[in-house]
């Protein structure tokens, strides 16, 4: 017996009961009807429906007919065809958003949800408990940005690491690529970014990482008087780095990420990619300007509190090394001889402490306190300067 058909059977037993103590003078119109949760009007057209045709006078005509708004059969049927055909692996929500702007789709997100657990297409959720308390967001964007890495089947076959960068106030995503690995030379490259496209910002919230901190041991507390490269890049900018301690603000990205493991390895296999290449650009052509769009939120401060930069970035967002010169003029960096030109030097560096750039495209250069010395390709070899062109 279906849900409507017990309460339809218990609001009979209650206005049985209801009716005869009103018949016998126990309860007036307006006391009956307040009992029932009706109004005295309606309970007098029950009462005639009762005396006039006994208990079916009560009974709800609209069970067991089909509703005049149900939905075509051939419009269950399409939507059950997309869904194993094309949207096997979309959730609900996704395959209702491309139903709609592909497919013309016009009935409700409920509908298409209640349609897919009936026919066994999908299950339905379980039960939230109690909602962990969520941390209050920064008010104003640039206050605050989250930075963490995924990996993840993104495409079939391949297990890359999405490298995100979103505002705290607004969940925006200001970058978000792919690389093989996650680490130090990934978060240069987001963080040049977001600095080229917004400005600086005031603080960045990230994982215990190592490439973002010195921890004595996994999981432990962070070393903050010895920073990474991470750390030096952030302090020389004048930008705040917080350790993820807190599972409030971890739950942040990481409903993020749910997110988007739910629905960028759909929307990949549906854009037939299969490279790392054709996956970052689809990201920042297609992907994320829509994710933007559907997921961010107004900031609760209209105000900005990013700041332009003015200075040469490259120079900031790199691995620095100190080395000293050896007696044949060169510099000794993981496994390559970086030697510097004495025809642009009249004189020799021997012994002196210079400084190694390593920049996120494996170039190298050589620095002398301000001054660059010499300035090389990622297999060691010299670069040609505009002075050296011109000559």
């Amino acid at each position: 017996m279906r849900r409507t058909e017990q309460l339809q059977g218990l609001r009979l037993m209650k206005f049985e009961d209801v009716y005869g103590r009103c018949y016998r003078g126990d309860l007036s119109q307006v006391e009956a009807s307040e009992i029932l949760g009706v109004s005295e009007r309606t309970f007098r057209r029950w009462r005639d429906r009762w005396e006039a045709d006994g208990a079916e006078g009560l009974y709800d005509r609209r069970l067991g007919r089909v509703s005049a708004r149900r939905a075509p059969v051939d419009t269950v049927a399409r939507v059950l065809e997309l869904f194993e055909t094309r949207y096997r692996d979309f959730t609900a929500k996704h395959f209702h958003e491309k139903l709609v702007t592909e497919h013309g789709f016009g009935l409700s997100y409920n509908w298409l949800r209640l349609s897919l657990q009936a026919h066994g297409k999908i299950k339905a959720a379980p039960r939230r408990g109690a909602h962990r308390r969520k941390r209050p967001r920064r008010p104003m964007v640039g206050m605050m940005l989250h930075q963490d890495g995924s990996s993840h089947d993104w495409v079939a076959g391949a297990v890359w690491d999405l490298i995100v960068t979103m505002d705290d106030a607004t969940s925006e995503v200001y970058s978000g690529f792919f690389v093989a690995e996650e680490g130090t030379m990934s978060s240069f490259q987001a963080l040049g970014e977001v600095i080229a496209e917004k400005g600086l910002f005031c603080s960045l919230y990230a994982d215990r990482a190592s490439h973002y901190w010195h921890t004595a041991q996994a999981g432990g507390k962070v070393d903050r008087d010895n920073p990474t490269q991470v750390g030096r890049v952030l302090a020389q900018l004048g930008i705040e780095l917080i350790p993820a301690y807190s599972p409030e603000a971890r739950g942040r990205s990481e409903r993020m990420f749910g997110t988007l493991q739910k629905r960028l390895p759909q929307e990949l296999r549906l854009a037939g990619i299969t490279t790392m290449a054709e996956a970052n650009r689809f990201l920042k052509e297609v992907f994320w300007p829509a994710h933007n769009a559907r997921f961010a939120r107004p900031a609760e401060d209209t105000g900005s509190a990013f700041v332009a930069f003015a200075g040469t970035l490259e120079d900031i967002l790199c691995v620095q090394e100190e080395r000293v010169v050896s007696n044949d003029n060169t510099v000794r960096y993981k496994n390559r001889n970086l030697q510097i030109p004495a025809d642009r030097h009249h004189h020799h560096y021997v012994k002196a402490r210079v400084r190694v750039h390593e920049y996120p495209d494996g170039r190298l250069a050589v620095f002398h306190g301000p001054r660059c010395l010499a300035r090389y390709r990622a297999d060691g070899s010299p670069m040609e300067t505009t002075k050296q062109q011109a000559a």
